[in-house]
């Protein structure tokens, strides 16, 4: 598929999941927005490899790093075609944790997984509306179906509220030319998950899986490449899982 000409912002972009995204839509020849937050190293390797790509850094557990994280992006591409809501943190609180300090992961986690992505959205609504149209890709989780375990309460809460507003955002701007796409990854072979995989083993966790391996980025990657062709905007409003049969819905 060619994306010659979309301007596409990931955020999240320099590791992981959002990575492989970014890479496999700059290699569909799109301009892509990488957005980082720490890792400037990684995504100025990604900027020195592809010349189509620009870096953006913002701490998106601040509202006003977001607005300018959006700015920024406008100002340097002009215009967005579609933007992939990827970013989001993974933090256990157990419940037996002191309640001030449980209640400061919910904030973060709500603040980065769903507050962010709300107000990008709203500005991204507004900036379809005024351009002919637009695409969001939001990177969810089979948590928002499956549930998640119970060190992991606001991750999956905000996975179900990512979800609902997706599903929204489809339903009432439809009329825009405004489309959105849910993507429900199961457990990923992505750095953040090193530590699940280190306190519970491998073996254990592909037990659940109908599948042999963990999924990796590089099966979730060319769906989104799908999604930004435009060939399934009548799926608008869908939730698609890449979970390794781990759950059916």
């Amino acid at each position: 598929m060619n994306l010659k000409g979309q301007n596409i912002l990931v955020t999240g972009a320099s590791k992981g999941i959002g990575k492989s995204i970014a890479i496999h839509l700059l290699k569909a020849n799109a301009q892509v927005g990488i957005h980082y937050n720490k890792s400037s190293a990684e995504a100025n390797k990604i900027k020195v490899k592809y010349p189509l790509s620009e870096t953006f850094q913002a701490d998106l557990g601040h509202i006003d790093q977001v607005q300018q994280l959006f700015k920024n992006t406008i100002s340097q591409f002009g215009n967005l075609d579609t933007i992939i809501l990827n970013a989001g943190v993974f933090l256990p609180h157990p419940i037996d944790d002191p309640t001030e300090k449980w209640l400061d992961i919910w904030r973060k986690t709500m603040a980065i997984n769903l507050e962010a992505v709300g107000l990008l959205t709203k500005l991204g609504i507004e900036h379809f509306r005024d351009h002919g149209g637009g695409r969001f890709v939001y990177i969810g989780s089979r948590a928002a179906f499956r549930g998640e375990t119970e060190e992991y309460l606001a991750y999956a809460a905000s996975k179900g509220g990512l979800t609902s507003l997706a599903r929204t955002v489809a339903r009432s701007f439809g009329k825009y030319n405004i489309k959105s796409f849910v993507i429900a990854p199961g457990f990923t072979r992505t750095e953040m998950a090193e530590d699940a995989i280190g306190k519970h083993g491998e073996e254990k966790i592909l037990k659940e899986l109908a599948l042999k391996e963990l999924t990796t980025p590089e099966d979730i990657a060319p769906l989104v490449v799908l999604m930004c062709s435009g060939q399934m905007d009548h799926a608008t409003g869908s939730t698609i899982d890449v979970n390794a049969g781990s759950y059916i819905r």
